[in-house]
Protein backbone atom coordinates (compact mmCIF):
# COMPACT_ATOMS: atom_id res chain seq x y z
CA UNK A 1 0.00 0.00 0.00
CA UNK A 2 1.22 3.53 -0.81
CA UNK A 3 2.34 5.78 1.98
CA UNK A 4 -0.53 7.86 3.38
CA UNK A 5 -0.50 11.41 2.03
CA UNK A 6 -0.38 14.63 4.04
CA UNK A 7 -1.63 17.42 1.75
CA UNK A 8 -0.91 21.10 2.48
CA UNK A 9 -2.53 24.04 0.69
CA UNK A 10 -1.26 27.63 1.03
CA UNK A 11 -1.02 30.40 -1.55
CA UNK A 12 2.02 31.92 0.18
CA UNK A 13 5.04 30.04 -1.26
CA UNK A 14 7.13 30.74 1.84
CA UNK A 15 4.47 29.38 4.23
CA UNK A 16 3.81 26.44 1.90
CA UNK A 17 7.46 25.44 1.86
CA UNK A 18 7.75 25.97 5.62
CA UNK A 19 4.85 23.71 6.57
CA UNK A 20 5.96 21.04 4.06
CA UNK A 21 9.51 21.18 5.48
CA UNK A 22 8.27 20.74 9.06
CA UNK A 23 5.99 17.89 8.04
CA UNK A 24 8.76 16.05 6.18
CA UNK A 25 11.06 16.39 9.16
CA UNK A 26 8.61 14.57 11.43
CA UNK A 27 6.49 12.41 9.10
CA UNK A 28 8.49 12.02 5.88
CA UNK A 29 9.61 8.46 6.58
CA UNK A 30 6.08 7.03 6.83
CA UNK A 31 4.04 9.59 4.85
CA UNK A 32 4.22 11.35 1.51
CA UNK A 33 4.01 15.13 1.79
CA UNK A 34 2.19 16.84 -1.09
CA UNK A 35 1.83 20.62 -1.27
CA UNK A 36 -0.28 22.90 -3.45
CA UNK A 37 -0.43 26.70 -3.71
CA UNK A 38 -4.12 27.15 -4.53
CA UNK A 39 -7.41 25.47 -3.76
CA UNK A 40 -7.95 24.56 -7.42
CA UNK A 41 -4.51 22.91 -7.67
CA UNK A 42 -5.12 21.04 -4.42
CA UNK A 43 -8.48 19.70 -5.64
CA UNK A 44 -6.84 18.46 -8.84
CA UNK A 45 -4.08 16.82 -6.80
CA UNK A 46 -6.69 15.17 -4.59
CA UNK A 47 -8.53 13.76 -7.61
CA UNK A 48 -5.31 12.28 -8.99
CA UNK A 49 -4.41 10.76 -5.63
CA UNK A 50 -7.84 9.15 -5.31
CA UNK A 51 -7.74 7.84 -8.88
CA UNK A 52 -4.34 6.26 -8.19
CA UNK A 53 -5.69 4.72 -5.00
CA UNK A 54 -3.32 6.63 -2.72
CA UNK A 55 -4.75 7.14 0.78
CA UNK A 56 -5.03 10.75 1.97
CA UNK A 57 -4.63 10.87 5.75
CA UNK A 58 -4.88 14.61 6.44
CA UNK A 59 -5.33 17.97 4.70
CA UNK A 60 -3.98 21.25 6.08
CA UNK A 61 -5.47 24.26 4.29
CA UNK A 62 -4.79 27.97 4.76
CA UNK A 63 -7.89 30.08 5.35
CA UNK A 64 -6.91 33.22 3.41
CA UNK A 65 -6.46 32.11 -0.18
CA UNK A 66 -7.63 34.12 -3.20
CA UNK A 67 -10.31 32.63 -5.41
CA UNK A 68 -11.19 29.87 -2.97
CA UNK A 69 -10.66 30.24 0.76
CA UNK A 70 -9.73 27.34 3.02
CA UNK A 71 -13.29 26.62 4.15
CA UNK A 72 -14.59 26.53 0.56
CA UNK A 73 -11.71 24.24 -0.41
CA UNK A 74 -12.24 21.83 2.49
CA UNK A 75 -15.96 21.66 1.74
CA UNK A 76 -15.19 20.44 -1.79
CA UNK A 77 -12.32 18.25 -0.61
CA UNK A 78 -14.73 16.34 1.67
CA UNK A 79 -16.55 15.02 -1.41
CA UNK A 80 -13.30 13.78 -3.00
CA UNK A 81 -11.53 12.40 0.08
CA UNK A 82 -14.24 12.04 2.75
CA UNK A 83 -12.06 10.04 5.15
CA UNK A 84 -9.18 12.53 5.25
CA UNK A 85 -8.89 14.52 8.47
CA UNK A 86 -9.02 18.30 8.09
CA UNK A 87 -7.19 21.23 9.69
CA UNK A 88 -7.40 24.95 8.94
CA UNK A 89 -4.39 27.28 9.10
CA UNK A 90 -5.49 30.68 10.38
CA UNK A 91 -4.11 33.96 11.63
CA UNK A 92 -5.08 35.06 15.12
CA UNK A 93 -7.61 37.50 13.65
CA UNK A 94 -9.38 34.65 11.85
CA UNK A 95 -10.47 32.52 14.80
CA UNK A 96 -14.12 33.27 13.91
CA UNK A 97 -13.43 31.62 10.56
CA UNK A 98 -12.05 28.59 12.35
CA UNK A 99 -15.23 28.26 14.38
CA UNK A 100 -17.24 28.62 11.17
CA UNK A 101 -15.14 25.82 9.69
CA UNK A 102 -16.15 23.54 12.52
CA UNK A 103 -19.82 24.08 11.74
CA UNK A 104 -19.56 24.04 7.93
CA UNK A 105 -16.97 21.36 7.16
CA UNK A 106 -16.55 19.65 10.55
CA UNK A 107 -12.86 20.60 10.62
CA UNK A 108 -10.93 18.56 13.17
CA UNK A 109 -8.50 21.30 14.29
CA UNK A 110 -7.34 24.76 13.50
CA UNK A 111 -3.74 25.96 13.68
CA UNK A 112 -2.63 29.51 14.39
CA UNK A 113 0.23 30.90 12.29
CA UNK A 114 3.10 30.97 13.06
CA UNK A 115 3.27 27.51 14.63
CA UNK A 116 6.77 27.74 16.08
CA UNK A 117 7.93 25.66 17.77
CA UNK A 118 6.36 22.85 15.71
CA UNK A 119 7.06 20.32 18.48
CA UNK A 120 4.50 22.15 20.63
CA UNK A 121 2.06 23.72 18.17
CA UNK A 122 2.11 21.71 14.93
CA UNK A 123 3.07 18.12 15.60
CA UNK A 124 0.53 17.38 18.38
CA UNK A 125 -2.27 18.48 16.04
CA UNK A 126 -0.99 16.43 13.10
CA UNK A 127 -0.42 13.45 15.40
CA UNK A 128 -4.09 13.65 16.42
CA UNK A 129 -5.22 13.89 12.80
CA UNK A 130 -3.18 10.83 11.80
CA UNK A 131 -4.31 8.84 14.84
CA UNK A 132 -7.97 9.54 14.07
CA UNK A 133 -7.49 8.69 10.39
CA UNK A 134 -5.83 5.38 11.29
CA UNK A 135 -8.76 4.54 13.58
CA UNK A 136 -11.26 5.22 10.79
CA UNK A 137 -9.08 4.90 7.69
CA UNK A 138 -10.77 4.48 4.36
CA UNK A 139 -11.70 0.88 4.72
CA UNK A 140 -15.09 -0.13 3.34
CA UNK A 141 -17.59 0.27 6.15
CA UNK A 142 -19.78 -2.71 6.89
CA UNK A 143 -23.20 -1.28 7.68
CA UNK A 144 -25.96 -2.71 9.80
CA UNK A 145 -29.36 -2.33 8.13
CA UNK A 146 -32.22 -1.21 10.34
CA UNK A 147 -35.83 -1.41 9.19
CA UNK A 148 -38.40 0.38 11.28
CA UNK A 149 -41.21 2.89 11.33
CA UNK A 150 -40.74 6.64 11.69
CA UNK A 151 -43.18 6.81 14.61
CA UNK A 152 -42.23 3.59 16.38
CA UNK A 153 -40.71 4.15 19.83
CA UNK A 154 -38.92 0.82 19.59
CA UNK A 155 -37.45 1.76 16.20
CA UNK A 156 -36.24 5.06 17.60
CA UNK A 157 -34.63 3.26 20.55
CA UNK A 158 -32.73 0.94 18.18
CA UNK A 159 -31.54 3.86 16.03
CA UNK A 160 -30.48 5.80 19.11
CA UNK A 161 -28.58 2.81 20.52
CA UNK A 162 -26.66 2.25 17.28
CA UNK A 163 -25.87 5.95 16.82
CA UNK A 164 -24.70 6.52 20.38
CA UNK A 165 -22.44 3.47 20.18
CA UNK A 166 -20.95 4.73 16.87
CA UNK A 167 -22.10 1.65 14.97
CA UNK A 168 -22.49 2.39 11.22
CA UNK A 169 -26.01 1.61 10.09
CA UNK A 170 -28.44 2.44 7.29
CA UNK A 171 -32.05 3.24 8.08
CA UNK A 172 -34.94 1.95 5.96
CA UNK A 173 -38.54 2.93 6.57
CA UNK A 174 -40.97 0.05 6.52
CA UNK A 175 -43.26 2.29 4.42
CA UNK A 176 -40.73 2.51 1.58
CA UNK A 177 -40.25 -0.06 -1.17
CA UNK A 178 -36.71 -1.06 -0.11
CA UNK A 179 -37.74 -1.35 3.53
CA UNK A 180 -40.69 -3.54 2.57
CA UNK A 181 -38.40 -5.68 0.39
CA UNK A 182 -35.98 -6.22 3.28
CA UNK A 183 -38.84 -7.16 5.62
CA UNK A 184 -40.13 -9.67 3.09
CA UNK A 185 -36.66 -11.16 2.64
CA UNK A 186 -36.33 -11.48 6.41
CA UNK A 187 -39.75 -13.09 6.69
CA UNK A 188 -40.81 -10.32 9.06
CA UNK A 189 -43.89 -8.15 9.34
CA UNK A 190 -45.05 -4.95 10.99
CA UNK A 191 -45.32 -6.67 14.38
CA UNK A 192 -41.61 -7.55 14.26
CA UNK A 193 -40.29 -3.98 14.00
CA UNK A 194 -37.62 -2.93 14.33
CA UNK A 195 -35.71 -5.50 12.30
CA UNK A 196 -31.92 -5.37 12.45
CA UNK A 197 -30.06 -7.09 9.60
CA UNK A 198 -26.43 -7.77 10.43
CA UNK A 199 -23.49 -7.71 8.04
CA UNK A 200 -23.66 -11.49 7.61
CA UNK A 201 -27.39 -11.32 6.76
CA UNK A 202 -28.84 -12.43 10.09
CA UNK A 203 -32.21 -10.79 10.78
CA UNK A 204 -33.05 -9.87 14.38
CA UNK A 205 -36.72 -9.17 15.04
CA UNK A 206 -37.54 -6.60 17.73
CA UNK A 207 -34.14 -7.22 19.37
CA UNK A 208 -33.05 -6.04 22.80
CA UNK A 209 -30.12 -3.67 23.20
CA UNK A 210 -27.99 -6.59 24.34
CA UNK A 211 -28.85 -8.60 21.23
CA UNK A 212 -28.06 -5.64 18.98
CA UNK A 213 -24.79 -5.03 20.82
CA UNK A 214 -23.71 -8.64 20.47
CA UNK A 215 -24.63 -8.76 16.77
CA UNK A 216 -22.69 -5.55 16.10
CA UNK A 217 -19.50 -6.79 17.72
CA UNK A 218 -19.76 -4.74 20.90
CA UNK A 219 -18.48 -6.49 24.01
CA UNK A 220 -21.28 -7.67 26.28
CA UNK A 221 -19.62 -10.50 28.24
CA UNK A 222 -16.73 -9.98 30.67
CA UNK A 223 -13.42 -11.69 29.98
CA UNK A 224 -13.11 -12.89 33.55
CA UNK A 225 -15.11 -12.93 36.77
CA UNK A 226 -12.76 -10.91 38.98
CA UNK A 227 -11.09 -7.52 38.47
CA UNK A 228 -9.15 -4.97 40.43
CA UNK A 229 -11.70 -2.28 39.56
CA UNK A 230 -15.25 -2.24 38.25
CA UNK A 231 -16.50 1.10 36.94
CA UNK A 232 -20.28 1.32 36.66
CA UNK A 233 -21.39 3.95 34.15
CA UNK A 234 -19.76 5.15 30.95
CA UNK A 235 -20.18 8.92 31.15
CA UNK A 236 -17.26 11.33 31.53
CA UNK A 237 -16.65 10.27 35.15
CA UNK A 238 -16.73 6.57 34.32
CA UNK A 239 -14.53 6.97 31.26
CA UNK A 240 -12.09 9.04 33.33
CA UNK A 241 -11.89 6.26 35.92
CA UNK A 242 -11.46 3.60 33.24
CA UNK A 243 -8.63 5.50 31.52
CA UNK A 244 -6.74 6.21 34.74
CA UNK A 245 -7.41 2.81 36.27
CA UNK A 246 -6.23 0.85 33.25
CA UNK A 247 -3.28 3.16 32.54
CA UNK A 248 -2.07 2.66 36.11
CA UNK A 249 -2.05 -1.13 35.89
CA UNK A 250 -5.42 -2.04 37.41
CA UNK A 251 -7.45 -4.77 35.73
CA UNK A 252 -10.37 -2.53 34.87
CA UNK A 253 -13.80 -3.16 33.42
CA UNK A 254 -16.35 -0.46 32.63
CA UNK A 255 -20.01 -1.49 32.59
CA UNK A 256 -22.52 0.66 30.67
CA UNK A 257 -26.23 -0.04 30.35
CA UNK A 258 -26.72 1.76 27.02
CA UNK A 259 -23.87 3.75 25.46
CA UNK A 260 -20.69 5.41 26.67
CA UNK A 261 -20.78 9.17 26.98
CA UNK A 262 -23.85 9.56 29.17
CA UNK A 263 -25.71 12.84 28.84
CA UNK A 264 -22.50 14.58 27.77
CA UNK A 265 -22.15 12.13 24.89
CA UNK A 266 -25.46 13.36 23.47
CA UNK A 267 -24.38 17.00 23.47
CA UNK A 268 -24.01 18.51 20.00
CA UNK A 269 -21.28 20.92 21.12
CA UNK A 270 -19.44 21.37 24.43
CA UNK A 271 -17.74 24.74 24.27
CA UNK A 272 -16.53 25.30 27.84
CA UNK A 273 -14.43 22.16 28.26
CA UNK A 274 -10.81 22.98 29.03
CA UNK A 275 -8.43 22.52 26.12
CA UNK A 276 -11.05 22.75 23.36
CA UNK A 277 -11.37 26.47 22.61
CA UNK A 278 -13.34 25.77 19.45
CA UNK A 279 -15.62 23.29 21.18
CA UNK A 280 -16.03 19.56 20.82
CA UNK A 281 -19.10 17.44 20.28
CA UNK A 282 -20.06 14.99 22.97
CA UNK A 283 -19.75 12.15 20.47
CA UNK A 284 -16.20 13.16 19.54
CA UNK A 285 -15.13 13.50 23.17
CA UNK A 286 -16.71 10.15 24.02
CA UNK A 287 -15.11 8.38 21.07
CA UNK A 288 -11.66 9.65 22.00
CA UNK A 289 -12.10 8.67 25.65
CA UNK A 290 -13.42 5.22 24.73
CA UNK A 291 -10.47 4.57 22.40
CA UNK A 292 -8.11 5.87 25.07
CA UNK A 293 -9.53 3.46 27.65
CA UNK A 294 -9.22 0.56 25.21
CA UNK A 295 -5.66 1.57 24.38
CA UNK A 296 -4.68 1.07 28.01
CA UNK A 297 -6.47 -2.27 28.23
CA UNK A 298 -9.76 -1.45 29.93
CA UNK A 299 -12.70 -3.68 29.01
CA UNK A 300 -15.93 -1.92 28.08
CA UNK A 301 -19.15 -3.91 28.47
CA UNK A 302 -22.18 -2.47 26.69
CA UNK A 303 -25.91 -3.10 27.23
CA UNK A 304 -25.38 -4.65 30.64
CA UNK A 305 -27.82 -3.56 33.31
CA UNK A 306 -26.45 -3.62 36.85
CA UNK A 307 -29.18 -4.49 39.35
CA UNK A 308 -27.37 -5.06 42.66
CA UNK A 309 -24.18 -4.51 44.62
CA UNK A 310 -23.13 -6.94 47.34
CA UNK A 311 -20.27 -7.02 49.84
CA UNK A 312 -18.67 -10.43 50.27
CA UNK A 313 -15.69 -10.06 52.56
CA UNK A 314 -13.07 -8.05 50.69
CA UNK A 315 -14.85 -8.54 47.36
CA UNK A 316 -17.38 -6.12 45.91
CA UNK A 317 -19.82 -8.08 43.75
CA UNK A 318 -21.84 -6.53 40.92
CA UNK A 319 -24.91 -8.42 39.74
CA UNK A 320 -26.44 -8.10 36.26
CA UNK A 321 -30.06 -8.29 35.23
CA UNK A 322 -29.60 -11.73 33.66
CA UNK A 323 -28.42 -13.19 36.99
CA UNK A 324 -24.71 -13.27 36.18
CA UNK A 325 -22.16 -11.36 38.23
CA UNK A 326 -18.58 -10.11 38.39
CA UNK A 327 -16.48 -9.07 41.38
CA UNK A 328 -13.59 -6.76 42.15
CA UNK A 329 -11.48 -5.36 44.95
CA UNK A 330 -13.02 -1.90 44.40
CA UNK A 331 -15.93 -0.25 42.57
CA UNK A 332 -16.45 3.25 41.18
CA UNK A 333 -20.09 4.29 40.90
CA UNK A 334 -20.38 6.71 37.96
CA UNK A 335 -23.96 6.04 36.89
CA UNK A 336 -24.77 9.69 36.29
CA UNK A 337 -28.32 10.95 36.15
CA UNK A 338 -31.32 10.63 33.84
CA UNK A 339 -33.62 13.38 32.66
CA UNK A 340 -36.83 13.45 34.66
CA UNK A 341 -40.03 12.54 32.87
CA UNK A 342 -42.27 15.40 31.84
CA UNK A 343 -45.52 14.99 33.77
CA UNK A 344 -48.21 16.17 31.38
CA UNK A 345 -51.10 14.35 29.66
CA UNK A 346 -50.12 12.66 26.40
CA UNK A 347 -46.36 12.88 26.92
CA UNK A 348 -45.78 9.29 28.04
CA UNK A 349 -47.91 7.90 25.20
CA UNK A 350 -45.93 9.85 22.59
CA UNK A 351 -42.42 9.13 23.96
CA UNK A 352 -40.23 8.04 21.06
CA UNK A 353 -42.95 9.24 18.67
CA UNK A 354 -42.08 12.90 18.50
CA UNK A 355 -41.36 13.32 22.22
CA UNK A 356 -37.73 12.62 23.13
CA UNK A 357 -35.58 12.85 26.24
CA UNK A 358 -32.16 14.29 25.55
CA UNK A 359 -30.79 15.55 22.28
CA UNK A 360 -31.75 12.52 20.09
CA UNK A 361 -29.50 13.73 17.27
CA UNK A 362 -30.74 10.94 14.98
CA UNK A 363 -34.00 12.90 14.64
CA UNK A 364 -32.31 16.04 13.29
CA UNK A 365 -32.89 15.32 9.56
CA UNK A 366 -36.58 14.66 10.22
CA UNK A 367 -36.89 18.11 11.81
CA UNK A 368 -36.31 19.91 8.51
CA UNK A 369 -39.15 22.38 7.98
CA UNK A 370 -40.64 21.55 11.38
CA UNK A 371 -41.37 23.60 14.50
CA UNK A 372 -39.31 22.11 17.31
CA UNK A 373 -39.74 22.70 21.05
CA UNK A 374 -37.00 22.33 23.66
CA UNK A 375 -38.14 21.99 27.27
CA UNK A 376 -35.60 23.06 29.87
CA UNK A 377 -33.33 25.94 30.80
CA UNK A 378 -29.93 24.39 31.51
CA UNK A 379 -26.87 24.10 29.25
CA UNK A 380 -28.00 20.81 27.70
CA UNK A 381 -31.22 22.47 26.52
CA UNK A 382 -29.31 25.46 25.13
CA UNK A 383 -26.87 23.25 23.24
CA UNK A 384 -29.77 21.28 21.78
CA UNK A 385 -31.50 24.50 20.67
CA UNK A 386 -28.36 25.66 18.86
CA UNK A 387 -28.02 22.25 17.18
CA UNK A 388 -31.63 21.88 16.03
CA UNK A 389 -31.76 25.49 14.81
CA UNK A 390 -29.61 24.31 11.87
CA UNK A 391 -32.29 21.82 10.83
CA UNK A 392 -35.71 23.00 11.99
CA UNK A 393 -37.84 25.87 10.68
CA UNK A 394 -38.10 27.21 14.22
CA UNK A 395 -36.91 26.26 17.69
CA UNK A 396 -38.75 27.40 20.80
CA UNK A 397 -37.13 26.96 24.20
CA UNK A 398 -39.71 26.58 26.98
CA UNK A 399 -38.49 27.63 30.42
CA UNK A 400 -40.55 27.42 33.60
CA UNK A 401 -38.54 30.11 35.39
CA UNK A 402 -38.48 33.86 34.75
CA UNK A 403 -35.15 33.82 32.88
CA UNK A 404 -32.21 31.70 31.74
CA UNK A 405 -29.49 33.42 33.75
CA UNK A 406 -29.94 31.22 36.82
CA UNK A 407 -29.46 27.94 34.95
CA UNK A 408 -27.62 28.47 31.65
CA UNK A 409 -24.06 29.60 30.91
CA UNK A 410 -23.71 33.17 29.66
CA UNK A 411 -22.04 32.16 26.38
CA UNK A 412 -25.00 29.93 25.46
CA UNK A 413 -27.55 32.63 26.26
CA UNK A 414 -25.71 34.98 23.92
CA UNK A 415 -25.60 32.32 21.20
CA UNK A 416 -29.34 31.76 21.42
CA UNK A 417 -30.02 35.50 21.23
CA UNK A 418 -28.05 35.68 17.98
CA UNK A 419 -29.94 32.87 16.18
CA UNK A 420 -32.89 34.17 14.17
CA UNK A 421 -35.05 31.05 14.31
CA UNK A 422 -34.69 30.45 18.07
CA UNK A 423 -37.21 31.91 20.51
CA UNK A 424 -37.03 31.62 24.31
CA UNK A 425 -40.35 31.61 26.17
CA UNK A 426 -39.97 32.01 29.92
CA UNK A 427 -42.66 31.29 32.51
CA UNK A 428 -44.10 28.64 30.19
CA UNK A 429 -44.72 24.93 30.63
CA UNK A 430 -46.23 22.09 28.62
CA UNK A 431 -49.78 21.33 29.69
CA UNK A 432 -50.49 18.57 27.17
CA UNK A 433 -49.01 16.73 24.18
CA UNK A 434 -51.42 15.75 21.42
CA UNK A 435 -51.31 13.71 18.24
CA UNK A 436 -52.62 10.65 16.44
CA UNK A 437 -49.82 8.11 16.81
CA UNK A 438 -47.15 10.80 16.95
CA UNK A 439 -46.69 14.33 18.29
CA UNK A 440 -48.62 16.94 16.30
CA UNK A 441 -49.54 19.67 18.79
CA UNK A 442 -48.60 21.00 22.22
CA UNK A 443 -50.78 22.86 24.68
CA UNK A 444 -48.64 25.50 26.42
CA UNK A 445 -49.57 27.17 29.67
CA UNK A 446 -48.46 30.58 30.95
CA UNK A 447 -47.46 30.00 34.59
CA UNK A 448 -48.44 33.51 35.63
CA UNK A 449 -51.78 34.04 33.92
CA UNK A 450 -52.79 30.42 33.42
CA UNK A 451 -53.63 31.22 29.81
CA UNK A 452 -53.27 28.26 27.44
CA UNK A 453 -52.22 28.17 23.81
CA UNK A 454 -52.19 25.30 21.30
CA UNK A 455 -49.26 25.20 18.86
CA UNK A 456 -48.22 22.91 16.02
CA UNK A 457 -45.15 20.84 16.95
CA UNK A 458 -43.03 18.48 14.88
CA UNK A 459 -40.88 17.32 17.80
CA UNK A 460 -40.25 18.04 21.46
CA UNK A 461 -36.97 17.38 23.25
CA UNK A 462 -37.07 17.34 27.05
CA UNK A 463 -34.19 18.39 29.32
CA UNK A 464 -35.72 18.85 32.76
CA UNK A 465 -34.02 18.10 36.04
CA UNK A 466 -31.90 15.10 36.80
CA UNK A 467 -32.71 11.94 38.72
CA UNK A 468 -29.95 9.55 39.84
CA UNK A 469 -30.20 5.88 38.91
CA UNK A 470 -29.51 4.48 42.35
CA UNK A 471 -32.59 2.46 43.40
CA UNK A 472 -30.53 -0.71 42.97
CA UNK A 473 -28.21 0.49 45.78
CA UNK A 474 -31.02 0.72 48.35
CA UNK A 475 -30.05 -0.97 51.63
CA UNK A 476 -26.39 -1.29 50.66
CA UNK A 477 -25.05 2.24 50.17
CA UNK A 478 -26.29 5.32 52.03
CA UNK A 479 -28.21 7.71 49.73
CA UNK A 480 -29.66 11.14 50.41
CA UNK A 481 -33.33 12.05 50.18
CA UNK A 482 -33.08 12.66 46.43
CA UNK A 483 -31.24 9.40 45.71
CA UNK A 484 -27.76 10.88 45.28
CA UNK A 485 -24.84 9.17 47.03
CA UNK A 486 -23.03 11.18 49.75
CA UNK A 487 -19.30 10.56 50.19
CA UNK A 488 -16.40 11.39 52.50
CA UNK A 489 -17.05 14.35 54.84
CA UNK A 490 -20.76 14.38 53.95
CA UNK A 491 -21.07 10.99 55.68
CA UNK A 492 -19.54 12.13 58.97
CA UNK A 493 -21.37 15.37 59.73
CA UNK A 494 -22.51 14.02 63.09
CA UNK A 495 -18.94 13.31 64.16
CA UNK A 496 -19.19 9.54 63.81
CA UNK A 497 -18.77 7.07 60.95
CA UNK A 498 -21.72 6.17 58.69
CA UNK A 499 -23.91 3.19 59.65
CA UNK A 500 -22.13 -0.12 59.11
CA UNK A 501 -18.69 1.45 58.61
CA UNK A 502 -16.08 -1.14 59.65
CA UNK A 503 -12.74 0.67 59.32
CA UNK A 504 -10.82 2.73 61.88
CA UNK A 505 -10.43 5.66 59.49
CA UNK A 506 -13.11 7.99 58.09
CA UNK A 507 -14.30 7.52 54.49
CA UNK A 508 -12.05 9.03 51.85
CA UNK A 509 -13.28 12.11 50.03
CA UNK A 510 -15.06 10.18 47.22
CA UNK A 511 -15.74 7.01 49.20
CA UNK A 512 -19.30 5.94 49.93
CA UNK A 513 -20.63 4.39 53.14
CA UNK A 514 -19.22 1.05 51.92
CA UNK A 515 -15.41 0.83 52.08
CA UNK A 516 -13.91 0.34 48.62
CA UNK A 517 -16.97 1.70 46.81
CA UNK A 518 -16.23 5.16 45.41
CA UNK A 519 -18.50 7.66 43.69
CA UNK A 520 -17.69 10.08 40.86
CA UNK A 521 -19.63 12.51 38.72
CA UNK A 522 -23.23 13.63 38.75
CA UNK A 523 -24.50 10.75 40.89
CA UNK A 524 -22.43 11.98 43.84
CA UNK A 525 -24.32 14.15 46.30
CA UNK A 526 -23.48 17.87 45.98
CA UNK A 527 -21.25 17.31 42.93
CA UNK A 528 -20.61 20.03 40.36
CA UNK A 529 -22.62 19.12 37.28
CA UNK A 530 -19.93 19.80 34.67
CA UNK A 531 -18.03 17.51 32.28
CA UNK A 532 -14.63 18.73 33.51
CA UNK A 533 -15.41 18.08 37.17
CA UNK A 534 -16.81 14.63 36.35
CA UNK A 535 -13.62 13.65 34.52
CA UNK A 536 -11.56 15.01 37.41
CA UNK A 537 -13.55 13.05 39.97
CA UNK A 538 -13.19 9.90 37.87
CA UNK A 539 -9.41 10.31 37.91
CA UNK A 540 -9.35 11.21 41.61
CA UNK A 541 -11.41 8.15 42.48
CA UNK A 542 -8.71 5.91 41.01
CA UNK A 543 -6.09 7.59 43.21
CA UNK A 544 -8.25 6.77 46.23
CA UNK A 545 -8.76 3.21 44.97
CA UNK A 546 -4.98 2.75 45.05
CA UNK A 547 -4.91 4.08 48.60
CA UNK A 548 -7.69 1.71 49.61
CA UNK A 549 -6.01 -1.30 47.97
CA UNK A 550 -2.76 -0.52 49.78
CA UNK A 551 -4.62 -1.01 53.08
CA UNK A 552 -5.83 -4.49 52.21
Amino acid sequence: MSKPVLLTVDDDPGVSRSVARDLRRRYGQDHRIVRAESGADALEALRELVLRGEPVAAILADYRMPGMNGIEFLEQAMDIAPHARRALLTAYADTDAAIQAINVVDVDHYLLKPWDPPEEKLYPVVDALIETWRAVGQRPVDEIRLVGHRWSAESFAARDFLARNAVPYRWYSSDDAEGARLLDAAGAGADDLPVVITVDGTALRAPTDAQIASACGLTVDPATDFYDLIVIGGGPAGLGSAVYGASEGLRTVLVERQATGGQAGQSSRIENYLGFPDGVSGAQLTDRARRQAAKFGAEVLTARDVVALEVRGSARVVQFGDGSEIAAHAVVLATGVAYRSLDAPGVAELAGRGVYYGSAATEAPACAGQDVYIVGGANSAGQAAVFFSRHARSVTVLVRGPNLEASMSHYLIKQLEAIDNVVVRTGTEVAEACGDGHLERLVLSDRTSGEKETVEAGAMFVFIGAAPRTDWLDGVVVRDARGFVPTGPDLTHGGGPPPGWTLDRDPYHLESSVPGVFVAGDVRSESVKRVASAVGEGAMAVTLVHRYLAEQ
